[in-house]
């Protein structure tokens, strides 16, 4: 494992973006860690009553969740409760110098408290504003509350999840909200380069949680909108295409993908099957969809009596895709993603090493960088609030009274 070169802020891609997130648990959040990573100035406003509710999830070191070390580093912490006039104003304040405001609240909600976008925007009208919402601001599901799993569903992924004729299942992480991320970062990029290169104000990112897994979905719509083909979940394999599927060895379980038609040839000749990759009807994917169940017994009848790694072996130097189902112990100990700088060490505020996923993408120029790890709670509320101009004795007023931590 590798500790990430310290990068100067000047170096850096984003150094001198202005963000202020006001997202909890994932979306949001997840937003402003790949602006921070990539050199942004990003104050995180949480509720002085405990903070973001990731804080608490899944496992803990330290009374804190080791998930938010991951998800708040390279942030300052502001706990302030903008459910307060006074919460309110500072929040202003602090917008009024902000390139960005990420937030994932439900629709309406900062209008409730008078900070929705054209208030905002009369005293920075360049700001751009991310809403990730499970709906989206618009249409007639707008107030419904929304969480990943089920813009999951909405979006499309849930129902080919799993085995046919079975209860689909979830992934495993929360990708519905990591997808909606990724697309509010690149809506945010888009709208300020918008604004630098062609001189625009600000505008608001409307980021549904459905719409961006409906994005990934392929062909999905198109095959129902030509010939009324409704796509089924289709298990481990990828319908419509072969071979691509996992198959059982005897020691676990490969992933091979064999549909590319040079690359079906080769697998055949691994697998001592050339009687199939000279076939007439399957030199190309259409003929070989028709005889999916056949080939992929053909490789199934040969990969489950070999071990994984003979497998991998073998198909690897007959420049095949193969690979194997990695866990997390599998990951700590791959030389590919330690030599990709994957694996990141990075000290928790309370002195521990935890091994991070390193930064995606790679800038080859301006690479990202593990500057700061994750705050406590409020930790940087002294400092943010002295650089609005507040004095020690206006913030220890709002303090007792509860606004700020």
């Amino acid at each position: 494992m590798q500790a990430h070169a310290p990068q100067t802020p000047t170096a850096m891609p984003l150094a001198g973006l202005k963000v202020v997130e006001m997202g909890q648990l994932i979306a949001g959040p997840f937003v402003g860690k790949t602006l921070g990573d990539f050199g942004a100035e990003v104050i995180k406003i949480e509720s002085p009553q405990g903070g973001d509710p990731l804080r608490g999830w899944r496992l803990q070191q330290d009374g804190t969740s080791v998930w938010w070390q991951v998800q708040s580093r390279n942030k300052r912490s502001l706990a302030l409760d903008l459910r307060t006039t006074e919460g309110q104003d500072i929040a202003r304040q602090l917008i009024r110098e902000a390139d960005v405001l990420v937030e994932n609240f439900r629709p309406g909600a900062l209008e409730g408290w008078g900070l929705g976008y054209e208030a905002l925007a009369k005293d920075n009208p360049g700001l751009v504003m991310l809403r990730i919402s499970g709906y989206g601001q618009s249409g007639p599901y707008r107030d419904r509350p929304g969480f990943g799993m089920i813009g999951e569903a909405m979006g499309g992924l849930r129902h080919l999840t799993g085995e046919p004729g079975r209860v689909p299942v979830r992934c495993g992480v929360s990708i519905g909200d990591t997808l909606a991320a990724l697309h509010g970062v690149i809506g945010v990029l888009t709208a300020l380069y918008h604004r630098k290169a062609h001189g625009g104000p600000g505008q608001v990112i409307d980021v549904a949680l459905h719409e961006a897994v409906f994005n990934c979905m392929e062909s999905l719509l198109p095959e129902y909108s030509a010939a009324g083909v409704v796509r089924e979940p289709g298990g481990s394999a990828l319908p419509g295409i072969a071979p691509s599927n996992a198959y059982r060895c005897q020691d676990g379980v490969v992933l091979v993908a064999g549909n590319g038609d040079s690359i079906f040839k080769r697998l055949m000749a691994a697998i001592g099957r050339e009687d199939l990759g000279a076939a007439p009807d399957l030199a190309h994917n259409a003929g070989r969809v028709a005889r999916v169940a056949e080939i992929d017994a053909a490789i199934e009848a040969w990969t489950c009596t070999r071990g994984v790694e003979q497998v991998l072996a073998a198909l690897t130097a007959a420049d095949v895709p193969v690979g194997k189902v990695y866990t997390a112990a599998d990951i700590a100990a791959d030389p590919h993603y330690q030599a990709r700088d994957m694996l990141l060490e990075q000290t928790t505020r309370e002195g521990r090493t935890l091994t991070v996923p390193g930064i995606v993408p790679k800038l080859l120029g301006t690479p990202g960088a593990l500057r700061s790890p994750a705050p406590r709670l409020g930790e940087d509320t002294d400092t943010v609030l002295a650089e609005l101009g507040l004095s020690p004795a206006q913030v220890a007023a709002l303090r007792e009274r509860g606004i700020v931590a």
